[in-house]
């Protein structure tokens, strides 16, 4: 169990590749579908953007999972794990964008990430019980780990770092331009298969 954690963590930038390669090749896009689709994924980005300005470029590390503090702030007091929510949402939103074999990659792409991530929360969860032991478990007691509450936790004892949307945008930075390039290329093929026929 531990080591399918750690290999999902590992290798989590890498997993969307063959969903997405899938998603180019069968893309079936209409309007209405480049619309919900991109609506649903700018919602996923925004979510994620929102989360790293609070968290900062420790959400970047792929070799050990660790932390300096326990972010609660932000998304995070509505949900514990606001970026791998917001990875999902996007996954969603560019697998209706490109309507590619709708409903079944859709379905099959969104069991794997929820598996994925709940691997991997498993082994953080591990790091942060062990580093802030009972703040983290009273954070995990009042906030959920994938569907938001309704209203925002707050425990003022628990010490976090200022909100810095500018080092979020940089450490997001990547992530901006892989869902630029994939916006682009699912409308890119939307023309293409139009001035084909």
């Amino acid at each position: 169990m531990k080591n399918l954690s750690l290999t999902f963590f590992k290798y989590r930038s890498y997993t969307p590749i063959p969903f997405l390669l899938v998603m180019f090749f069968y893309q079936d896009a209409n309007i209405w579908s480049l619309i919900i689709g991109f609506l649903i994924a700018l919602s996923g980005e925004g979510m994620r953007l929102w989360g790293v300005s609070w968290a900062g470029s420790e959400t970047r590390t792929t070799g050990a999972v660790g932390g300096t503090f326990l972010i609660i702030s932000g998304p995070f007091g509505y949900v514990r794990n606001p970026l791998y929510v917001g990875n999902i949402l996007m996954y969603a939103g560019l697998g209706v964008m490109s309507n590619a074999l709708f409903p079944y990659l859709q379905i099959g792409a969104l069991l794997f990430f929820v598996m994925q991530y709940y691997y991997i929360v498993l082994e953080e969860e591990e790091y942060l019980k062990k580093t802030f032991g009972l703040q983290f478990e009273e954070y995990c007691k009042n906030v959920p780990r994938f569907f938001p509450r309704f209203t925002q936790y707050k425990d003022k004892s628990v010490l976090q770092p200022p909100f810095n949307f500018k080092a979020g945008l940089r450490s997001e930075r990547r992530t901006l331009q892989a869902f630029s390039i994939v916006v682009i290329t699912i409308i890119l093929l939307r023309v293409l298969r139009t001035l084909s026929f």
